[in-house]
């Protein structure tokens, strides 16, 4: 079995190729229900966020199963073109490493933020749920998940970050000196939105207009945080009243059009309206940066602000890399034993029972002895199976995932006759 992980980030592509590769829950939930049509496929986890889109998967051989593992990734994203410079693929140690970074928020666009965290555990909850872990992933994921808690608690990395909700935001200020008296118009409904919604406010902005989909939705975080519910054919009607709008919507196509914003600045006389686009795939047409007045940035377009509190950020990150690391290799252990732990379950259950089998025999022999001097024969008995099975199970523990390995398994089964059940 080989433990891989395909995907690419916000380090590799710029957003116009992420959203090509940005995958839906439907899509992910279905994928994984039909994880056994890709030959090799044992387990998966899927995470995708706005800034990743990555496949941790076991298979039976990284060699043989790598077009299945593709296919997979693909289809979850709606088959577009493969293209290898895209994506980025680790095995073994290297996945492990990845993994814990990525928990640990040390790959974020905003090194330190929370939300990645929550997002590896949905990931790993939503696989889980849908039968699609085992012993490998489950072992992985629960232990990334202690490794990203662990460094929120131990070190203060959080305590420099900013979400990208809080970015956007500073982006605006950036851009307007002060939001006070500005007037927001917000696509979505979402955690994004509502953070968005919630730090905006925060800068003592004047108006909030919430647009989504679903129109109850946009009720329910008006009534939360203190804006205006608006319909999506009805926002021109407010259009006056906004200088910023931030999309932030889960939705497969732009939501605001060349032709929508055209119309937008007509009834504003062209004044300066700000857009934000932190979704991906990307909620505004990128085209909207050629009408008059407008000026767009994208969520590749953050990482200016990112880096002004950057230095704070990076000390934390070296204690928190240090953590990392020394989760990796307790886990590479771990990893190891579990490659031969069907054998040394087995080789330790049959000593145990030839144990208990002849202390019961000792016992009937000997029916003079008192309890407690029956107690020291059964206590050297288990000081005598210790010892003897110290030598074989540690040159076996010792093989795992080396040239050895099925050597020294085969010749323990050889030897003690085992019984091997997976």
């Amino acid at each position: 079995m080989d433990l891989v992980i395909v995907g690419l980030n916000h380090k590799t592509v710029p957003v116009a190729i992420r959203e090509r590769f940005a995958m839906t829950a439907d899509a992910i939930g279905t994928g994984l229900k039909h994880l056994d049509d890709y030959g090799g496929l044992r387990e998966a986890v899927v995470l995708s966020t706005c800034n990743r889109s990555e496949v941790y998967a076991v298979v039976d051989d990284i060699r043989e199963n790598e077009q299945a593992l593709r296919d997979f990734f693909l289809d979850l994203a709606g088959k577009p073109a493969y293209e290898p410079a895209y994506f980025y693929r680790y095995t073994g140690k290297e996945c492990i490493a990845h993994l814990f970074t990525v928990a640990a928020s040390l790959d974020s666009l905003v090194v330190g933020e929370g939300q990645i965290l929550s997002q590896v555990k949905q990931a790993y909850v939503m696989a889980h749920e849908h039968g699609a872990t085992g012993a490998m992933l489950n072992m992985l994921f629960q232990q990334a998940i202690a490794v990203g808690k662990r460094i929120r608690t131990d070190t203060h990395i959080a305590y420099h970050a900013v979400s990208v909700s809080y970015t956007a935001v500073q982006m605006a200020e950036k851009v307007f000196g002060s939001l006070k008296g500005k007037g927001l118009l917000l696509y979505g409904a979402g955690q994004m939105a509502r953070l968005t919604a919630q730090n905006f406010l925060g800068k003592g902005a004047d108006k909030l207009y919430i647009v989504n989909r679903h129109l109850e939705r946009a009720e329910e975080l008006a009534r939360d945080v203190g804006g205006t519910a608006v319909h999506y054919k009805e926002a021109e009607t407010i259009i006056d009243d906004v200088d910023i709008i931030i999309a932030s919507t889960g939705a497969p196509h732009y939501v605001v059009t060349v032709p929508r914003l055209r119309r937008f600045q007509e009834r504003r006389k062209n004044r300066p309206l700000l857009l934000i686009d932190i979704a991906v795939p990307r909620d505004i047409s990128p085209d909207a940066a050629s009408i008059a007045g407008v000026t767009l940035y994208n969520i590749d377009d953050l990482e200016d602000i990112v880096h002004d509190n950057e230095a704070a950020r990076q000390r934390e990150a070296v204690a928190a890399k240090v953590i990392v690391d020394e989760a990796v290799e307790a886990m590479v252990e771990r990893y190891r034993y579990l490659s031969v732990r069907p054998v040394v379950v087995s080789l330790s259950q049959q000593a145990e029972q030839t144990r208990r089998h002849f202390v019961k025999k000792a016992r009937s022999k000997l029916p003079e002895l008192t309890d407690d001097q029956f107690r020291v024969v059964e206590n050297l008995s288990h000081i005598l199976v210790r010892k003897l099975l110290r030598a074989p199970l540690q040159r076996t523990v010792e093989a795992a995932h080396t040239p050895d390995e099925a050597q020294v398994v085969r010749e323990l089964q050889n030897v003690f006759k085992l019984d091997i059940k997976e």
